[in-house]
């Protein structure tokens, strides 16, 4: 019996600390410090308060991060879908590989010559610190969309980046023990291998469960959801024992999947939404777990570690990342904000916490270094984002919350149904429905607006923000969605 209420009391102090992470989201947003931070000190301080938090294994701290990379990277994948990210896949590659390259050589370089760590501390530093965080890019943007190629470059970069620092870390460790050309080269090899392995995994899993997704019927709408979040495990398991990137081939899977249409796929969406959410609270809770603030004040990591996010922020990535931005057809301003908004975050210090399973000379405080950086970039870099992308001119919107939903349910696809929201500055923004070029077999069926259903006639004029029902003939081409997007042409 006395278990039981031992386990009663345990199960309730962590769902009482789980919705005060939850409602600290609204806390954050007033503070303007993102979430992440918030979940990570307090951690820390709790892991200083009560002495028996701070010995959770490192191993269990990592085997749980990592199963929280996978449900972020998956619905990061999702959420950026195939559409988008063909339209920025050169700019996202080129950041996403050879960016994080560049600023592992950057930050080596400079913890090596500004501060004097030796060139293998320094090389595992600047590993650790390369990748940006899909976590904390996501948090960070929260309810904004950011309209453009830049928002996709920064979103599919986060996204892409952790599978090459990781594969990177585990290269640069897995080549200790070999020595000057022949540590370089086995080092490369490891990391084509994960990335091309990875790759080709996340693709063709993608694809079989885009085939399942629509094909393969199941007796409940409720198992939906969960047979994509197994087939995103089981596509990181087969990466994974085939020496490859779980993690990219998560990423990749994701975006595959992103854009098909499919049988409750807006709970499938929605489901790995929330998942997303929780597992941003657990990952930075778990990592922060393993942090010691006061160890942090002792010697100069800390002193260190400010240093090196100064270098990082204004100097290193601006000079490396934002060179390779030069060719891109972006403005000046959305290139400086994608410089700036390079957020660390979670993965950097799980791959600090590899350098502690490694037993690297020197790992404490590396990690503490880590820590450090990692703490300035969201607070800082997080909270200046969207004053950033004001002062940048980089269009940014806020994307309220709609609750509540009037929705429509089918037993077939609907081919001849299409769903758009007015976007602001679009063609029919402003227009009377009569006057939209939707030709001869397109009409629109209802216009919501506002939580209110609006009576549809010719005359009726458009905004901003209108949700709408278009209906088609399937066998007629289909209106263009320039109509209904900002980039279209003026209407007639």
């Amino acid at each position: 019996m006395n278990d039981v209420l031992g386990f009663g009391v345990i199960v309730g102090v962590i769902s009482v600390a789980g919705l005060l992470a939850v409602v600290s989201n609204r806390l954050s947003e007033r503070i303007r410090v993102p979430a992440p931070a918030v979940f990570l000190i307090a951690a820390a301080v709790a892991s200083d308060v009560i002495t028996r938090l701070g010995h959770f294994p490192t191993v269990d701290v990592q085997r749980l991060v990592t199963v929280m990379l996978i449900l972020l990277l998956f619905d990061g994948g999702m959420h950026i879908g195939w559409r988008r990210f063909r339209g920025a896949a050169g700019p996202v590659l080129w950041t996403g590989v050879a960016g994080t390259l560049l600023t592992t050589a950057g930050v080596a370089l400079a913890a090596h010559l500004v501060f004097g760590l030796d060139g293998q501390s320094a090389l595992l530093l600047g590993v650790a610190l390369a990748p940006t965080d899909p976590a904390v890019v996501f948090s960070v943007l929260g309810r904004r969309e950011i309209s453009g190629r830049s928002g996709t470059i920064l979103e599919g970069e986060s996204g892409a980046n952790d599978p090459v620092g990781i594969a990177a870390m585990a290269a640069v460790l897995g080549a200790a023990g070999h020595g000057g050309w022949s540590a370089f080269g086995h080092g490369a090899g490891e990391f084509a291998l994960q990335m091309g392995i990875g790759g080709a995994v996340g693709l063709l899993g993608g694809k079989a469960l885009a085939v399942a997704m629509r094909r393969l019927a199941l007796p409940s709408g409720s198992l939906y959801p969960l047979r994509t979040l197994l087939a995103a495990g089981v596509i990181y398991g087969v990466a994974t024992v085939a020496h490859g990137s779980g993690f990219l081939a998560v990423f990749v899977a994701g975006i595959v999947v992103g854009d098909i249409r499919a049988p409750y796929k807006a709970e499938i969406e929605r489901f790995h939404s929330a998942l997303a959410s929780l597992a941003e609270i657990v990952a930075f809770t778990a990592l922060g777990l393993t942090v010691s603030i006061a160890s942090l004040a002792e010697g100069n990591a800390w002193l260190v570690g400010l240093g090196i996010a100064a270098l990082l922020t204004l100097v290193i990535r601006p000079l490396l990342v934002g060179g390779l931005l030069l060719p891109m057809r972006l403005s000046g301003g959305e290139k400086l904000f994608v410089m700036w908004s390079g957020l660390k975050g979670a993965v950097p210090i799980l791959l600090g916490t590899y350098l502690l399973s490694a037993e690297v000379p020197g790992a404490q405080r590396l990690y503490q270094i880590v820590v450090v950086v990692v703490t300035f970039s969201v607070i800082v870099q997080g909270g200046l984002v969207p004053a950033v992308a004001r002062w940048c001119g980089v269009p940014m919107r806020t994307v309220e919350p709609e609750p509540w939903t009037l929705s429509l349910r089918l037993r077939e696809e609907p081919t001849g149904l299409r769903q758009h929201v007015v976007a602001a500055g679009s063609p029919a923004d402003g227009t009377a429905i009569k006057h939209l070029d939707l030709g001869e077999d397109t009409w629109i069926s209802n216009v919501t607006r506002d939580g209110e259903l609006i009576p549809v006639s010719g005359a009726t004029l458009l905004r901003a923000g209108d949700q709408i029902l278009v209906m088609v003939d399937p066998a007629a081409p289909l209106a263009p969605r320039t109509v209904f997007d900002a980039s279209g042409p003026p209407p007639p």
